[in-house]
C-alpha cells in the first residue's frame, strides 16, 4: 500500500472519530439529536436539525393523525385540532408500545399556513416532546383529506 493511501486512510479514521457538536441527546432509546453549532438552533421552534437512529433499529411509520376525536368529530378551531392531533399521535405511539422520545421525525401539514400558527405548533410539540425534540418538517398545504381538517402530523418512530 502506498504511503499516500495510508495517510488518507488514517486521516479518514481520525475524521470519522470526531464528534458532532450537539445541543441535546436523547439517551433512553439511543436516538442522538443533532443541532450543529454551525447552524441556526431550531429547538426554540420545537424541532431538531437531525436525529441519528441506532444501528439495526426497527422503525415504525405512523400515518398522519388529524384533529378528530374518538367519535370522528372535528373542531373548526386550529388550536383545538392541533392539540387533539398530538393526543391522537400519543395514542398511536402507545398502541405500538412506544413513547414520544422514540420519535425520530415528524412531518406536519398545515392548511393555509401563516406565521400566526407557529406559536400553537411550537407549544404543542414542546408539550409532547420536552427537550428531546425530533427532526421536523412543516408542509403548508391548501387542503387535507377532509374539508374541515386544518392540521395533520405523521411520525417515524424507532422501536428498538
Amino acid at each position: 500500500m502506498s504511503r499516500a493511501i495510508k495517510h488518507l486512510l488514517i486521516g479518514g479514521l481520525i475524521i470519522m472519530n470526531i464528534s458532532i457538536p450537539t445541543a441535546a441527546t436523547a439517551t433512553e432509546n439511543k436516538l442522538t439529536i443533532v443541532n450543529p453549532k454551525t447552524l441556526y438552533d431550531p429547538s426554540p421552534n420545537g424541532y431538531s436539525t437531525a436525529v441519528i437512529t441506532p444501528p439495526g433499529a426497527r422503525v415504525a411509520y405512523i400515518s398522519g393523525q388529524g384533529g378528530q376525536d374518538a367519535t370522528g368529530g372535528l373542531s373548526v378551531d386550529f388550536a383545538v385540532q392541533v392539540k387533539q392531533a398530538y393526543a391522537n399521535l400519543s395514542a398511536a405511539l402507545a398502541g405500538i408500545g412506544a413513547k414520544p422520545n422514540q420519535v425520530a421525525k415528524l412531518t406536519v401539514y398545515v392548511v393555509d399556513h401563516d406565521m400566526s400558527k407557529l406559536e400553537v405548533l411550537t407549544r404543542n410539540v414542546k408539550e409532547m416532546f420536552g427537550e428531546a425534540l425530533p427532526a421536523q418538517t412543516l408542509v403548508p398545504v391548501p387542503k387535507l383529506a377532509i374539508d374541515p381538517m386544518l392540521f395533520e402530523v405523521e411520525a417515524i418512530v424507532v422501536l428498538d
